[in-house]
């Protein structure tokens, strides 16, 4: 049976070390492919894309492709890089692009082999003079859009309100019309017994009109149109001298002038300057002064017909006198002073109702004619003709017309 033989106590154990450095730290950087890193990184813009430059790995590594991510603005941007044989052995530049303005960028940089470090570095995006008047062409032109917009919107807003009162104002008429229909309905009972004095007249009332030929041809045609204009429109049977040259000549001037102011209803007297001058001047003699006008002859019998039935308390609505608006209040001759006085065309409605005996008031009720009124009246063809003579009267005698 063998025995172990004991060795020396000095040679049964033997020490050994062990390092754990890495090939980066035994070779260095340009001996280790896994851990070669760009060390040399510059970052430059060039409009609106960035420039990177790294330095290559040396050839020994055999490294030629590198690859890069770069983080920023919710967005990865992933670029591969190969370096060219041909050319710079030590740098390389790529070009990242399709980045936004103002926005800050962290990258990663490594070779394209496994497990190798990656190089981070930062840049930010600088906003270019370009990208700055673009954006302030932009702004311009979203506000002048939205001043446009505003405007738009206000003129719309505009026109619905104009057409919304527009229909209002249509609902309001049409109301309106119908009220007044129903009214009319209504009232038709209470204007019953004034419409049958007009219907109901045997014939319309006769009117003696007399006047002045002194005052010029522009006066005696504003009679003229006057009496043409009552006659037309206003339910009235007119006299005039000037329409009646035929009874002139057979009945003579006195007989007719007699013989009318008996038959008519009633008399109007158009009084004016030349009327009131030749009033006061008659000391001529009746004959001279009467011959070939019936005014003051018509004057002198119409101031006796008055005083005679003011002293027996008579109506005196028969005789009337009237001026034009270019006349005055004062050359109505005293001898006339009782009669119902007129101002044309001021007083056109007066002159209607005396004619037919007609209130124009009474409780409850108005009583228009229509055209018969100053505001009315030029409206028909008639009265246009009588609103231009009165102011031709007017200007020929200088005292302000019609305008």
């Amino acid at each position: 049976m063998a025995l172990p033989v004991p060795e020396l106590w000095n040679n049964f154990y033997h020490s050994k070390y062990f390092s754990t450095r890495s090939c980066l730290e035994k070779n260095g950087l340009e001996q280790c492919q896994r851990d070669w890193y760009p060390s040399d990184i510059q970052v430059e813009q060039e409009g609106g894309d960035i420039i990177v430059t790294f330095n290559l790995a040396p050839p020994n590594l055999g490294i030629n492709h590198y690859f890069s991510w770069c983080y920023g603005g919710g967005m990865r941007n992933y670029t591969t890089i190969k370096a060219s044989p041909t050319g710079n052995k030590t740098h390389h530049s790529y070009r990242l692009l399709s980045l936004k303005s103002g926005t800050n960028y962290s990258c990663e940089i490594a070779a394209d082999v496994v497990d190798a470090i990656r190089k981070t570095f930062t840049f930010q995006v600088i906003q270019t003079e370009q990208e700055l008047s673009s954006f302030a062409t932009d702004s311009f032109l979203l506000a002048l859009l939205l001043v446009v917009l505003i405007v738009s919107a206000i003129i719309f807003l505009g026109c619905m309100v104009i057409i919304s009162k527009k229909k209002l104002k249509r609902r309001k008429r049409e109301m309106s019309v119908a009220t007044d229909v129903f009214k009319h309905h209504d009232g038709k009972r209470e204007l019953e017994d004034q419409s049958l004095v007009l219907l109901t007249r045997p014939r319309p009332p006769q009117l003696l009109i007399c006047y002045s030929n002194v005052d010029g041809p522009a006066h005696v045609r504003a009679v003229m149109l006057l009496a043409a204009f009552m006659q037309q429109h206003m339910a009235t049977q007119v006299s005039l001298d000037l329409w009646e040259g035929l009874s002139l000549t057979e009945e003579g001037t006195m007989s007719w002038l007699c013989k009318r102011l008996q038959e008519c209803d009633f008399v109007l007297v158009i009084c004016s300057h030349g009327l009131l001058q030749q009033i006061g001047g008659a000391t001529q003699g009746a004959r001279e002064c009467w011959e070939g006008d019936t005014s003051l002859v018509a004057v002198s019998l119409i101031g006796e017909e008055l005083a005679l039935a003011k002293s027996k308390g008579q109506d005196l609505s028969k005789y009337m006198t009237a001026i034009f608006e270019y006349s005055k209040e004062t050359e109505v001759p005293g001898a006339l002073g009782l009669a119902t006085h007129y101002t044309l065309m001021r007083d056109l409605p007066l002159l209607f109702s005396q004619l037919h005996r007609v209130a124009l008031q009474s409780p409850g009720q108005s009583l228009q004619v229509e055209h018969i009124s100053e505001e009315g009246y030029h409206k028909l063809p008639a009265g246009a003709a009588l609103q231009w003579a009165i102011y031709e009267a007017g200007l020929e005698w200088g005292r302000g017309g019609l305008e």
